[in-house]
């Protein structure tokens, strides 16, 4: 690699830095999307979480060796090292890649020491995990649709399906919602989500156990199929239901294998019938080919949130859908004998 693409690396870098650094002090928020394959001779995803850097590198067909990438990746960690100003043992680099078998989401990608540490967004804590699992324990890219969630909550009974790590019942409870249920199929993501709601004050460790449905007070976690669970609830349960399930899952704690361009019609349906009358369903996907069903517009009023709620780390990057969806009301029948 020539001085000259590492001499432009560097600038890009320590542009973005001071444009995006700033921005993010302004906003008391500590974990920000800064680089993402700004540059087409480096293709990486840079995230800052605190002091520590979160770099994953795109795949490519790179034409390089094992060996001369090896001493490539080493030169461009090293500049990323000096251009932020981040020590590089604080810089964790990961290898995405689809887990063979069922149940892969949920696996760990190393044998850690649960190497947690805590950041602060809005206010709000979270525990974060660079080294052991697929994913680090907060979506970045949701962080505005959090904090939608966080103002409409005062009062409601909130919803939160495919929760992964609570990050939207945290927001939740912060909001003053008079209950919150936090529904995953992972029990290792329902422990994490109980963390970070005790972690803010909301439940404490020692009033309730992970399982088929613990509760503390206002606080429920339910490990479950949530095509399944839906089902089970009855009309009109809930007042503000948050859900964001992943593109694809064939778990083998499933009936089935949830595909949700396919399936979304179904899942949106089965919460608008447990959706309150003037309740909202706040609906994501990562799916970058998503297209919503045209006949759920017969029965509910759904709004693209995705530039609304798209935050200034990803203006222009995000890889991500948001619909806030309502039911429609049904006309109101004169009782006037004509």
């Amino acid at each position: 690699m020539t001085d000259q693409r590492l001499e432009m690396f560097h600038n890009r870098l320590q542009k973005l830095s001071r444009h995006i650094d700033k921005q993010a002090r302004k906003r008391g928020i500590s974990c920000y999307r800064l680089y993402d394959h700004d540059l087409p001779e480096f293709p990486f995803c840079i995230d800052r979480y605190a002091e520590k850097l979160y770099v994953a590198e795109y795949k490519r067909r790179h034409g390089m060796n094992e060996e001369a990438h090896a001493i490539w990746l080493a030169s461009c960690l090293q500049q990323m090292a000096l251009s932020l100003a981040v020590p590089r043992e604080q810089i964790f680099l990961k290898l995405r890649q689809r887990k063979p078998g069922r149940g892969g989401q949920y696996q760990k990608t190393a044998e850690g020491a649960g190497d947690f540490f805590i950041i602060q967004e809005n206010g709000l804590s979270f525990l974060i995990n660079l080294t052991d699992y697929l994913d680090t324990g907060l979506f970045l890219d949701h962080r505005d649709t959090r904090c939608l969630v966080q103002q409409q909550a005062k009062g409601k009974r909130v919803l939160n399906l495919f929760a992964y790590t609570g990050s939207f019942s945290v927001y939740a409870a912060a909001g003053g919602a008079s209950e919150v249920t936090t529904v995953d199929l992972s029990n290792t993501y329902l422990e994490w989500a109980r963390r970070n709601m005790e972690l803010n004050g909301f439940v404490s460790l020692s009033d309730s156990t992970i399982g088929d449905s613990a509760q503390s007070g206002a606080y429920q976690f339910v490990q479950a199929d949530i095509t399944q669970y839906l089902r089970t609830l009855p009309a009109e349960r809930f007042d503000l239901i948050v859900m964001d399930p992943p593109t694809f899952s064939n778990s083998k704690r499933m009936d089935d294998i949830l595909d949700i361009q396919r399936d979304h019609p179904l899942l949106i349906r089965e919460a608008l019938r447990i959706l309150s009358a003037d309740g909202i369903l706040y609906f994501s996907t990562n799916f970058t080919k998503f297209s919503m069903e045209a006949s759920l517009s017969e029965v509910a009023l759904i709004s693209d949130l995705t530039k609304a709620t798209t935050s200034f780390d990803f203006a222009g990057r995000t890889t991500r859908f948001c619909f806030r969806i309502q039911k429609k009301k049904s006309p109101v029948r004169s009782s006037i004998v004509k």
